[in-house]
């Protein structure tokens, strides 16, 4: 009997434990107006939360991409009050066709 309670005590905390660890691959960007001081915030709430900055882009858009919780991902699409982020899964995104 003990042996079954501990068991499903065990399984219990392995589920416990996926679920904390439920992370998203994202790129945030943000308006080319936005202060880098707002980007900095959110890159620093997701780390904190032990999510990974994977890429800061500096030059085509204002933002980054990251590995991170999916609740902190949508708290970081909250954070900004004048600065909207924009939070789309990251993908691979290819071309393909033929000239007609």
């Amino acid at each position: 009997m003990k042996f079954t309670i501990h068991l499903l005590f065990i399984a219990f905390l392995m589920a416990l434990a996926y679920a904390a660890t439920d992370s998203k691959q994202v790129i945030v960007s943000y308006p080319n107006d936005t202060p880098d001081s707002v980007i900095e915030h959110a890159m620093s709430v997701i780390k904190e939360a032990g999510g990974i900055i994977t890429h800061e882009y500096k030059t085509l858009i204002k933002g980054f991409a990251a590995t991170a919780p999916t609740k902190v991902v949508n708290s970081v699409k909250a954070l900004g009050e004048k600065y909207q982020a924009v939070v789309e899964d990251d993908q691979v995104v290819s071309v393909a066709g033929g000239s007609s």
